[in-house]
Protein backbone atom coordinates (compact mmCIF):
# COMPACT_ATOMS: atom_id res chain seq x y z
CA UNK A 1 0.00 0.00 0.00
CA UNK A 2 1.50 3.34 -1.07
CA UNK A 3 1.25 6.61 0.84
CA UNK A 4 -1.78 7.86 -1.09
CA UNK A 5 -3.71 4.62 -0.44
CA UNK A 6 -2.85 4.77 3.26
CA UNK A 7 -4.04 8.36 3.49
CA UNK A 8 -7.26 7.48 1.65
CA UNK A 9 -8.23 4.70 4.07
CA UNK A 10 -7.38 6.91 7.05
CA UNK A 11 -9.55 9.76 5.76
CA UNK A 12 -12.39 7.33 5.00
CA UNK A 13 -12.26 6.10 8.59
CA UNK A 14 -12.46 9.68 9.88
CA UNK A 15 -15.48 10.34 7.64
CA UNK A 16 -17.22 7.24 8.99
CA UNK A 17 -16.49 8.22 12.59
CA UNK A 18 -17.80 11.75 12.02
CA UNK A 19 -21.03 10.32 10.58
CA UNK A 20 -21.43 8.00 13.58
CA UNK A 21 -20.64 10.81 16.02
CA UNK A 22 -23.59 12.89 14.80
CA UNK A 23 -25.99 10.78 16.88
CA UNK A 24 -23.69 9.53 19.66
CA UNK A 25 -21.57 10.71 22.55
CA UNK A 26 -17.88 9.85 22.55
CA UNK A 27 -18.50 7.24 25.23
CA UNK A 28 -21.18 5.61 23.07
CA UNK A 29 -18.88 5.74 20.07
CA UNK A 30 -16.11 4.17 22.14
CA UNK A 31 -18.43 1.34 23.17
CA UNK A 32 -19.40 0.77 19.54
CA UNK A 33 -15.89 0.82 18.08
CA UNK A 34 -13.82 -0.48 20.97
CA UNK A 35 -11.55 2.54 20.63
CA UNK A 36 -10.70 4.96 23.47
CA UNK A 37 -12.97 8.01 23.67
CA UNK A 38 -9.95 10.32 23.79
CA UNK A 39 -8.56 8.89 20.56
CA UNK A 40 -11.95 9.18 18.89
CA UNK A 41 -12.16 12.83 19.91
CA UNK A 42 -8.82 13.51 18.24
CA UNK A 43 -9.82 11.65 15.06
CA UNK A 44 -13.22 13.32 14.72
CA UNK A 45 -11.81 16.79 15.32
CA UNK A 46 -8.97 16.32 12.85
CA UNK A 47 -6.10 16.54 15.29
CA UNK A 48 -4.62 13.20 14.24
CA UNK A 49 -5.40 10.38 11.80
CA UNK A 50 -5.96 6.78 12.94
CA UNK A 51 -3.29 4.26 12.07
CA UNK A 52 -3.83 2.27 8.87
CA UNK A 53 -4.84 -0.97 10.60
CA UNK A 54 -7.22 0.83 12.94
CA UNK A 55 -8.66 2.72 9.98
CA UNK A 56 -9.26 -0.56 8.14
CA UNK A 57 -11.14 -1.93 11.14
CA UNK A 58 -13.39 1.14 11.25
CA UNK A 59 -14.13 1.15 7.50
CA UNK A 60 -14.50 -2.60 7.03
CA UNK A 61 -16.18 -3.54 10.30
CA UNK A 62 -17.97 -0.84 12.23
CA UNK A 63 -18.49 1.25 9.11
CA UNK A 64 -20.38 -1.41 7.18
CA UNK A 65 -22.66 -2.39 10.06
CA UNK A 66 -23.50 1.16 11.08
CA UNK A 67 -23.96 2.43 7.54
CA UNK A 68 -26.37 -0.46 6.94
CA UNK A 69 -28.31 0.55 10.06
CA UNK A 70 -28.32 4.20 9.01
CA UNK A 71 -29.51 3.24 5.54
CA UNK A 72 -32.27 1.06 6.96
CA UNK A 73 -33.43 3.90 9.21
CA UNK A 74 -33.77 6.22 6.19
CA UNK A 75 -35.86 3.82 4.12
CA UNK A 76 -39.64 4.03 4.03
CA UNK A 77 -41.77 1.12 2.77
CA UNK A 78 -45.47 1.67 2.09
CA UNK A 79 -48.33 -0.78 2.57
CA UNK A 80 -47.93 -2.11 -0.98
CA UNK A 81 -44.24 -2.81 -0.57
CA UNK A 82 -42.89 0.15 -2.54
CA UNK A 83 -39.54 1.40 -1.23
CA UNK A 84 -38.87 5.12 -0.81
CA UNK A 85 -35.09 5.57 -0.58
CA UNK A 86 -34.99 9.24 -1.51
CA UNK A 87 -33.47 10.01 1.89
CA UNK A 88 -30.40 8.11 0.71
CA UNK A 89 -30.05 8.55 -3.05
CA UNK A 90 -30.25 12.35 -2.70
CA UNK A 91 -27.56 12.45 0.00
CA UNK A 92 -24.26 12.41 -1.89
CA UNK A 93 -22.15 12.71 1.27
CA UNK A 94 -23.72 9.50 2.61
CA UNK A 95 -23.16 7.70 -0.69
CA UNK A 96 -19.53 8.83 -0.66
CA UNK A 97 -19.15 6.87 2.59
CA UNK A 98 -20.84 3.82 1.10
CA UNK A 99 -18.40 3.48 -1.79
CA UNK A 100 -15.19 2.59 0.11
CA UNK A 101 -17.04 0.37 2.55
CA UNK A 102 -18.75 -1.55 -0.27
CA UNK A 103 -15.41 -1.95 -2.03
CA UNK A 104 -13.75 -3.22 1.14
CA UNK A 105 -16.61 -5.55 2.14
CA UNK A 106 -17.20 -7.25 -1.21
CA UNK A 107 -13.67 -7.02 -2.68
CA UNK A 108 -14.83 -5.95 -6.13
CA UNK A 109 -12.30 -5.88 -8.95
CA UNK A 110 -11.17 -2.31 -9.57
CA UNK A 111 -13.41 -1.17 -12.42
CA UNK A 112 -12.69 0.90 -15.50
CA UNK A 113 -16.41 1.68 -15.75
CA UNK A 114 -19.23 1.85 -13.20
CA UNK A 115 -22.46 0.99 -15.00
CA UNK A 116 -25.99 1.72 -13.77
CA UNK A 117 -29.49 2.37 -15.05
CA UNK A 118 -31.05 5.82 -15.10
CA UNK A 119 -32.14 7.40 -12.89
CA UNK A 120 -32.04 6.53 -9.20
CA UNK A 121 -28.80 4.58 -9.46
CA UNK A 122 -26.83 7.49 -10.87
CA UNK A 123 -25.86 9.17 -7.59
CA UNK A 124 -24.57 5.88 -6.13
CA UNK A 125 -22.74 5.09 -9.37
CA UNK A 126 -21.15 8.54 -9.29
CA UNK A 127 -19.87 7.92 -5.76
CA UNK A 128 -18.48 4.51 -6.72
CA UNK A 129 -16.87 5.86 -9.89
CA UNK A 130 -15.26 8.73 -7.97
CA UNK A 131 -13.88 6.36 -5.34
CA UNK A 132 -12.37 3.99 -7.91
CA UNK A 133 -11.26 6.71 -10.33
CA UNK A 134 -13.44 5.03 -12.98
CA UNK A 135 -15.70 6.25 -15.77
CA UNK A 136 -19.44 6.50 -15.12
CA UNK A 137 -21.93 5.08 -17.61
CA UNK A 138 -25.69 4.82 -17.32
CA UNK A 139 -28.15 3.06 -19.58
CA UNK A 140 -31.45 4.70 -20.42
CA UNK A 141 -34.84 3.57 -21.68
CA UNK A 142 -34.57 5.93 -24.65
CA UNK A 143 -31.89 6.72 -27.22
CA UNK A 144 -29.86 9.93 -27.18
CA UNK A 145 -30.66 11.91 -30.31
CA UNK A 146 -27.07 12.72 -31.34
CA UNK A 147 -25.61 9.27 -30.66
CA UNK A 148 -25.31 7.00 -33.69
CA UNK A 149 -24.36 3.63 -32.19
CA UNK A 150 -25.87 1.96 -29.12
CA UNK A 151 -25.60 -1.23 -27.15
CA UNK A 152 -29.11 -2.53 -26.51
CA UNK A 153 -30.40 -4.98 -23.92
CA UNK A 154 -34.00 -6.17 -24.05
CA UNK A 155 -36.08 -8.35 -21.79
CA UNK A 156 -39.73 -9.31 -21.44
CA UNK A 157 -40.71 -8.87 -17.80
CA UNK A 158 -42.97 -11.16 -15.81
CA UNK A 159 -45.74 -8.62 -16.25
CA UNK A 160 -45.48 -9.06 -20.03
CA UNK A 161 -44.00 -5.60 -20.57
CA UNK A 162 -40.88 -5.48 -22.74
CA UNK A 163 -38.08 -3.39 -21.23
CA UNK A 164 -35.18 -2.08 -23.32
CA UNK A 165 -32.12 -0.18 -22.14
CA UNK A 166 -29.73 1.71 -24.42
CA UNK A 167 -26.12 2.68 -23.77
CA UNK A 168 -23.92 4.64 -26.18
CA UNK A 169 -21.47 2.11 -27.62
CA UNK A 170 -18.52 4.38 -26.82
CA UNK A 171 -19.24 4.22 -23.08
CA UNK A 172 -17.66 0.78 -22.60
CA UNK A 173 -14.67 -0.69 -24.42
CA UNK A 174 -13.89 -4.35 -24.99
CA UNK A 175 -12.02 -5.86 -22.01
CA UNK A 176 -13.03 -3.01 -19.69
CA UNK A 177 -13.69 -4.10 -16.11
CA UNK A 178 -17.29 -3.13 -15.29
CA UNK A 179 -18.91 -2.74 -11.88
CA UNK A 180 -22.72 -2.90 -12.09
CA UNK A 181 -24.49 -0.87 -9.41
CA UNK A 182 -28.04 0.22 -8.64
CA UNK A 183 -29.92 1.72 -5.73
CA UNK A 184 -32.19 -1.32 -5.35
CA UNK A 185 -32.30 -4.96 -6.42
CA UNK A 186 -35.60 -6.83 -6.19
CA UNK A 187 -36.23 -9.23 -9.08
CA UNK A 188 -32.79 -8.80 -10.63
CA UNK A 189 -34.26 -7.89 -14.03
CA UNK A 190 -32.48 -4.54 -14.26
CA UNK A 191 -29.18 -6.09 -13.18
CA UNK A 192 -29.58 -8.78 -15.84
CA UNK A 193 -30.05 -6.12 -18.50
CA UNK A 194 -26.95 -4.28 -17.34
CA UNK A 195 -24.94 -7.50 -17.33
CA UNK A 196 -26.21 -8.16 -20.87
CA UNK A 197 -24.90 -4.74 -21.90
CA UNK A 198 -21.48 -5.52 -20.42
CA UNK A 199 -21.44 -8.87 -22.24
CA UNK A 200 -22.42 -7.22 -25.55
CA UNK A 201 -19.50 -4.84 -25.14
CA UNK A 202 -17.13 -7.81 -24.54
CA UNK A 203 -16.31 -6.32 -21.15
CA UNK A 204 -15.48 -8.15 -17.93
CA UNK A 205 -17.65 -7.87 -14.81
CA UNK A 206 -15.94 -7.09 -11.51
CA UNK A 207 -19.04 -7.11 -9.31
CA UNK A 208 -22.70 -6.28 -8.82
CA UNK A 209 -23.71 -3.99 -5.95
CA UNK A 210 -26.96 -2.45 -4.69
CA UNK A 211 -27.74 -0.28 -1.72
CA UNK A 212 -30.86 -2.28 -0.90
CA UNK A 213 -31.86 -5.85 -1.65
CA UNK A 214 -35.56 -6.63 -1.31
CA UNK A 215 -35.67 -10.36 -0.64
CA UNK A 216 -33.22 -12.89 -2.07
CA UNK A 217 -34.51 -13.27 -5.62
CA UNK A 218 -32.54 -10.48 -7.27
CA UNK A 219 -29.24 -11.26 -5.57
CA UNK A 220 -29.61 -14.98 -6.38
CA UNK A 221 -30.43 -14.17 -10.00
CA UNK A 222 -27.35 -11.95 -10.36
CA UNK A 223 -25.14 -14.64 -8.83
CA UNK A 224 -26.37 -17.09 -11.44
CA UNK A 225 -25.30 -14.68 -14.17
CA UNK A 226 -21.78 -13.81 -13.00
CA UNK A 227 -18.93 -15.29 -11.00
CA UNK A 228 -18.05 -11.83 -9.69
CA UNK A 229 -19.01 -10.75 -6.14
CA UNK A 230 -22.65 -9.74 -5.69
CA UNK A 231 -23.89 -7.89 -2.62
CA UNK A 232 -26.07 -5.23 -1.05
CA UNK A 233 -25.50 -2.90 1.87
CA UNK A 234 -28.79 -3.87 3.55
CA UNK A 235 -31.67 -6.24 2.95
CA UNK A 236 -35.42 -5.88 3.38
CA UNK A 237 -38.06 -8.57 3.59
CA UNK A 238 -40.14 -8.75 0.38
Amino acid sequence: MNRAEKAAIQLQAVAVLRMLKQSRTYDELASLTGLPAGDLNRYVNGHVLPGVERAREVVGGVGHDELARELHARIRVDSEGYVDNSGVVFDQSFLDLVAPIAADTFEFETPDVVLTAATDGITLAAAMASYFGARLAYAKKSKETAVEEFIEARQRLQSGIELTYYLPASAIDANDMVLVVDDLIRSGETQELLLDIAASANADVGGVFALIAVGEEGVSRARELTDAPVGALTQLEP
